[in-house]
């Protein structure tokens, strides 16, 4: 579907504007209210998108039944104002990335992306196969939430850089937009991680307050314009292999739905969780192209020395969230183990099998 054309039909437009709506639960007596706070700005290419997409898909499956009022980034709350909106119950669900909490608990992180952690699809076997779910349901019952998995974006890529990055060491006195351990683990290189969210990226690279940033993949980064102030686009990235976004909802709010609500909302989670990373594998390669045709972008690969160097740094950062907490060293020791099964297999088969594709194809 034309990006021009998504954004003038339905997809939008069962979404309520802001300031028409009040916070309380419910509008009538046969109607659920869900009031839906994003960390994306309206209409954000990819991200703010598919946020919108799931808040209409929800009203959309209930036939109404659920009224769904979706607020971007900065309409109600600021984008990292959310968690402590949903959870205070003044709004009943986010769309976000649950990383963006690591300050409250470490713990968060597992449930978006993690250095050298697994990808959307080992992500996926183990949330809905593997126990993170139970996981996800008692780091977030902790703070008065439950969550979903509703969006991935796929493994991202290293980020966007004003110099050459050759060693590890390029990374001393580096000021990054990089959130999530991901951070943490440039933090230990020598780097100053900084974390913003998407709509202060841009500003805060051209005046020069950062000098480089991550942000997720071609087709998403194609609109950020980080072309006109770094041209050196790094990947792949450790910071963020793959894994998902959130639909945290406030768990008392939650607990009250009827069977055939949460079904509803489930659903059409687990919908745009599958849409919005097939959506980006789609136009990934397609924005690649036109980020280096049209923008003269110079694509790079981090070197075996900078991912060593990766590497050393994210054991530092494993050990130190393992001391957080019992629950911490929980949530990391299972998905570590299951990393090692479902990665373990994914090395034979379909890892072995693409690269002996590529080679064949002469691709990459």
């Amino acid at each position: 579907m034309e990006r021009r054309k998504f954004l003038t039909t339905g997809a939008l437009g069962a979404v309520a504007t802001a300031g028409t709506i009040t916070s309380a639960p419910a509008i009538a007596a046969d109607v659920t209210e869900l009031n839906i706070v994003s960390t994306w700005p309206r209409d954000f290419p990819g991200l703010g998108l598919s946020a919108q997409r799931l808040a209409a898909r929800i009203e959309e499956l209930s036939e109404g039944k659920i009224k769904v009022n979706y607020f971007a980034a900065g309409e109600k709350v600021g984008a990292f104002d959310s968690f402590d909106e949903v959870a205070s119950g003044n709004s009943q669900a986010y769309i976000a990335a649950d990383y963006y909490w690591k300050g409250k608990h470490p713990g968060f992180a597992y449930f978006t992306s993690v250095p050298f952690g697994m990808t959307n699809w080992e992500w996926n076997a183990w949330i809905k196969f593997g126990g993170g779910q139970a996981l996800w349901d008692e780091m977030s019952g902790e703070y008065g939430l439950k969550a979903l998995p509703c969006g991935a974006t796929g493994t991202q890529m290293g980020g966007w850089f004003n110099k050459e990055i050759e060693s590890g060491d390029d990374f001393k006195g580096l000021k990054m937009r990089m959130p999530g351990l991901g951070g943490d683990v440039i933090a230990k290189m020598g780097a100053s991680p900084v974390s913003l969210p998407g709509s202060q990226i841009y500003e805060n690279l051209v005046s020069g307050s950062i000098d480089a940033t991550e942000w997720v993949g071609p087709y998403n980064d194609y609109f950020m314009k980080f072309y006109e102030a770094a041209k050196f686009y790094y990947g792949a990235g450790m910071h963020e292999p793959g894994g998902g976004l959130a639909f945290g909802m406030n768990a008392e709010w939650w607990s009250a739905r009827s069977t055939w609500e949460q079904a509803i909302i489930t659903a059409a989670c687990m919908e745009e969780h599958s849409a919005q990373a097939d959506e980006a594998l789609a136009n990934n390669g397609i924005y690649l192209s036109k980020l280096v045709e049209e923008h003269g972008v110079q694509v790079r690969v981090f070197n075996d020395d900078v991912y060593d160097a990766f590497g050393v740094a994210a054991e530092e950062v494993f050990e130190e969230t393992r001391d957080h907490s019992p629950l911490a060293a929980k949530i990391n020791d299972q998905f570590q183990l299951k990393l090692r099964e479902i990665g373990g297999y994914q090395a034979i088969g379909d890892i072995a099998y693409t690269n002996q594709r590529n080679r064949v194809l002469g691709l990459g």
